[in-house]
């Protein structure tokens, strides 16, 4: 018989936006060693803090944090970059002791830490620059619309505002000569190198957490925080709505506010949907990932219950 190899723990806390994800791993960190790594598409940029939710000086000094403001807004992050940053960052804390906690809500970059992505080939500058010009001569969800003949399944959990997940399906389609979702399903399973569990945050009720994100949202422009925030970014001079940093929810929405598209009402209306319709994908992404142990984000100690799924996955 094969002794089994032993392999350290590494706990991801997954989930939609508001679901409590920060502050449940903080709770755990009270409990266990820990370091937090951030896997969060947004909190990778510099000068965003309030429309990301950023974690505060105080909690980011409790505990420590990785993967939070490495890039300029003007650069862009990879699921590859961030796979590999999580493997090495993962290895480190470990070897310090400690328990790595993967603490975010883009499944993509879990998706590919699980599974890799080496298939996938890499960008091309010229086809995406006539992806661009066809997208702002047809729109996005005429592109949406094409990616439903080329790629179904990818169509189907894609929305038809989301111009860069869309663009790049269509990029790989005309790069390879097959969809993305062929692809993924072709390509080897990466064996991780600790044993990962898969915690998802998850809301009994989903109207409870639409309030959570109506109302985190409403203290994000108290005070004309997140429009001041997205004014010292427009005064950069440098930034546009083209960058995967202003795509992201609520800064697209107070640039277009800027803009004088429409008025600070329709700011918090258009911005709200937009976090709902985000956390509507996030919960699309972890239905389906089958192996996930869901906790309930809204039960009282929703932290308690997830420190007995971890003694449970490491009783030593």
């Amino acid at each position: 018989m094969t002794a089994s190899i032993y392999k350290p723990l590494v706990v991801s806390i997954m989930g939609p936006t508001a679901s409590g994800k920060t502050a449940a791993a903080l709770a755990i960190a009270e409990r266990i060693p820990s370091e937090i790594i951030s896997v969060d598409s947004a909190l990778v940029y510099r000068e965003m803090n309030i429309g990301t939710a950023k974690p505060t000086d105080q909690e980011r000094s409790s505990v420590p944090h990785h993967l939070i403001d490495i890039l300029d807004p003007l650069e862009s992050y990879s699921v590859m970059q961030f796979r590999e940053d999580a493997l090495r960052l993962s290895a480190e804390i470990i070897a310090r002791g400690k328990l790595p906690l993967l603490v975010g809500g883009t499944m993509l970059y879990f998706k590919g830490l699980k599974d890799g992505l080496d298939v996938l080939p890499q960008a091309d500058a010229a086809l995406r620059a006539e992806l661009d010009a066809e997208a702002a001569l047809i729109g996005s969800p005429a592109m949406h619309a094409k990616l439903e003949k080329l790629d179904p399944v990818t169509f189907a959990r894609l929305k038809p505002n989301d111009s860069q997940r869309i663009q790049r399906a269509l990029e790989i389609i005309a790069l390879t000569g097959k969809p993305m979702s062929e692809l993924w399903a072709l390509a080897p399973k990466s064996e991780l190198p600790f044993k990962l569990l898969p915690i998802a945050l998850e809301p009994s009720d989903r109207s409870v957490l639409h309030t959570r994100i109506a109302t985190r949202f409403d203290a994000m422009l108290k005070g004309g925080g997140l429009i001041n925030e997205v004014k010292a970014l427009r005064a950069r001079g440098d930034l546009h709505l083209g960058l995967p940093s202003m795509r992201c929810v609520g800064y697209r929405q107070s640039w277009e506010h800027l803009d004088g598209d429409y008025g600070l009402a329709e700011l918090r209306e258009k911005g709200i949907a937009a976090t709902r319709q985000l956390a509507k994908r996030q919960l699309t992404w972890l239905r389906s990932m089958p192996d996930r142990h869901v906790i309930n984000c809204l039960a009282p100690d929703a932290a308690g219950d997830i420190l007995r799924k971890i003694a449970d996955a490491n009783p030593s």
